[in-house]
């Protein structure tokens, strides 16, 4: 038998959630006595007490349920969620209360209670999330941020295609189904009892707010259709991403493109990605003007990819201009510099963003292309093969506006090359020979050839971290489609002219 208090446990974790997720006294009644059937123990004869939640409380009820066999090895964070799930406020309640922080107390301190929510109920489990790695480099074209991801594996590109394409019977469908509210998981899906939506309406349309568990960068939110179809870029996209800011004008609001390749890593459910401006995109400049009215400003952004800004205080004036761009760059081809938008499939769409800016909407248009060739099969303007040791996913939106999200495998190969660059007996074909850092054989032989024997344990991580930071840049420049050269700019400009805005 063990000796954990778990009943005095359960008296704990109640007192957390009256203090943290509002739990009321009825409703603390009721998760009592689930939490009590669920473990088989009788009620504590003690009240609850503050603790340190996670290692004092969830921790331990975790540990009593791996010593009692309710749970299996890997079974922990789903078990973890089931408990939580007990004690967070119901999805009508959050829903409800969020309407009237909004109406009371305006619309950011009702999603502030939500994102405050979201953490207490550990739905984004902080404890992960504060494991990343992250850091800030400066580049040609302005900083982009790197987090090597310690709470979210990695994604192939094959997996993401299946995904689409796949017409089985599943439940729920994706990750991003309003059916995912409850549902207790698998070992292959996720539990949710802890996820809160509450609805929006965008363009008409009734959609749902949420934030991501796994908060990339501040208050990481998603704005996903009630309906479970395709992602699309339309003119109704642009409709709701600004419909989405004007609501939440402290926000950005983002559409992975809706393509394989240069779309994002869910394209069977149409959902967009926002949160607050703090992406390095948004640091930069427009590099050159091509139109301008009194209300309105079209140009290119200074930045790594192509980009094509659109900004103006009227609403409609910068939707109907954006929608302009995607009705011609759908169909834009330019032999000149590589551009197809038509082979055996269509390849040209777009990864719109939505943000405020005081009085002015802007809409920032970054030019995708998807094709592949025989010298390119994983995507001409995506990563090469040579840097998919660091990054082999899909570049959606996050990623090109400058935030790099790296599988978490790279923390411990980084401690083993530095272990290699530094054991004074530097041997590739054994390296190529290790599956976990054969990938690595090119990097590694770069930065020896480029230090030749200035490499030593205080500096072996820098230039390490350094080569990774300059793939990061050569990443972003693949996902041009108009090359930062004077041949791709004028390219870039001749597609701003036929698109004739003085018509």
């Amino acid at each position: 038998m063990s000796d954990i208090d778990v009943s005095g446990l359960i008296e704990d974790l109640l007192y957390y959630a009256k203090e943290k997720l509002d739990l009321g006294r009825e409703d603390a009644i009721y998760a009592r006595n689930q939490l009590l059937e669920l473990f088989e123990v009788e009620p504590a004869t003690r009240k609850g007490e503050e603790k340190d939640f996670q290692k004092e409380v969830l921790d331990k009820l975790i540990e009593y349920a791996f010593g009692e066999n309710m749970i299996a090895p890997g079974e922990e964070i789903r078990f973890e969620t089931r408990i939580m799930g007990f004690v967070t406020p119901s999805c009508g309640l959050v829903a409800r209360t969020f309407e009237e922080f909004r109406d009371n107390l305006g619309i950011k301190a009702a999603t502030d209670y939500l994102y405050n929510i979201s953490i207490a109920s550990n739905y984004i489990r902080l404890c992960d999330v504060k494991k990343n790695i992250c850091w800030t480099t400066e580049g040609k074209y302005g900083r982009v941020g790197i987090t090597i991801n310690l709470s979210k594996p990695e994604k192939d590109l094959k997996q993401v295609l299946a995904e689409k394409n796949f017409k089985g019977i599943k439940y729920p469908k994706c990750l991003l189904c309003l059916e995912n509210l409850g549902f207790p998981g698998t070992l292959t899906h996720p539990a949710r009892q802890t996820l809160r939506v509450v609805p929006i309406v965008l363009n008409g349309e009734k959609w749902y707010l949420q934030y991501s568990p796994y908060v990339y960068y501040d208050e990481h939110c998603i704005a996903l259709s009630e309906e479970h179809r395709p992602m699309k870029i339309s003119p109704a996209t642009f409709a709701r991403l600004l419909d989405f800011v004007e609501i939440f004008p402290y926000y950005f609001l983002g559409s992975n493109a809706d393509l394989p390749i240069v779309g994002g890593s869910i394209l069977s459910h149409d959902h967009y990605q926002g949160g607050k401006k703090v992406l390095p995109m948004f640091s930069r400049p427009m590099r050159e003007t091509v139109f301008r009215t009194d209300s309105v400003k079209v140009g290119i952004k200074d930045w790594y990819n192509s980009v094509v800004e659109v900004r103006g205080t009227d609403k409609e004036e910068v939707q109907k201009i954006a929608d302009h761009v995607l009705e011609k760059w759908i169909d834009y081809s330019d032999k000149s510099v590589g551009i197809y938008a038509y082979t055996d499939d269509r390849h040209n769409t777009i990864t719109p963003i939505a943000s405020k800016d005081g009085d002015e909407y802007v809409l920032d248009l970054i030019l995708r292309n998807n094709r592949t060739d025989e010298k390119h099969p994983y995507g001409i303007y995506h990563p090469t093969e040579d840097m998919h040791n660091i990054k082999k996913e899909g570049i959606g939106l996050i990623e090109a506006m400058g935030l790099f999200i790296l599988p978490g495998r790279l923390k411990s190969e980084i401690m083993e090359m530095i272990e290699i660059l530094t054991s004074g007996d530097l041997d590739f074909a054994a390296i190529n020979e290790n599956p976990r850092l054969s990938k690595h054989l090119g990097m590694l032989a770069q930065i020896v050839a480029e230090n030749e024997d200035n490499i030593t344990r205080d500096n072996a991580q820098k230039l390490i971290l350094r080569k990774i930071e300059e793939i990061c840049f050569k990443i972003l420049e693949c996902t041009a489609v108009f090359k930062n050269t004077e041949e791709g700019q004028e390219a870039f400009r001749k597609f701003l002219y036929s698109l004739n805005f003085m018509a």
